[in-house]
């Protein structure tokens, strides 16, 4: 590799961090709704728009969780491996949807793998710095935790029901 290639993957691109009109395109995404102008602009200096072209990984399972994701455009697959059963798809995430909660709970490892499905826009968010905000700002922590806890309740209920559908009766 020459000295002025970058490492990021042909099928992902970045763009700079945040401008004023990606930090007011995050505060109109679903899982910020409600939350205050100020508490929102400390995201600023944490967030930037990534594209990932169809079969590119977002994260993989296993991974260190130290980044969040909202999706503006595409379709994202969430998927899981099951011991002896193999990958088990989870669900498919679209446009308003969150993923990458991991990042707020120790041992900060991801739970799930997210595949880019089509073509897909996101808004990154550093959860490594985003977690040290939350320690500074706890009003910041309180409403983010409360956003992040209906993420897991709604992907521990999808995951519970996708196992369901592929559990033999005889397992039971």
């Amino acid at each position: 590799m020459k000295p002025d290639e970058h490492t990021t993957p042909p099928d992902v691109s970045t763009f700079n961090p945040a401008s004023s009109e990606l930090l007011a395109l995050t505060a109109q995404q679903p899982f910020f709704k409600g939350l205050s102008g100020n508490l929102v602009e400390l995201l600023a200096d944490s967030i930037l728009e990534m594209h990932f072209k169809p079969g590119a990984w977002i994260y993989q399972q296993g991974e260190s969780a130290n980044r969040f994701y909202l999706i503006l455009e595409g379709k994202v697959l969430i998927e899981s491996e099951v011991r002896d059963r193999g990958v088990l798809p989870i669900r498919t995430l679209g446009p308003g949807d969150d993923l990458g909660w991991a990042w707020l709970f120790p041992p900060y490892y991801m739970h799930f793998s997210a595949c880019a499905v089509e073509p897909t826009r996101t808004i990154f968010i550093y959860g490594t710095r985003l977690r040290e905000k939350c320690d500074a700002n706890h009003e910041l922590g309180y409403q983010l935790m409360k956003r992040v806890a209906e993420v897991v309740v709604r992907n521990l209920n999808a995951t519970q029901q996708r196992l369901l559908e592929h559990t033999d009766t005889k397992d039971l």
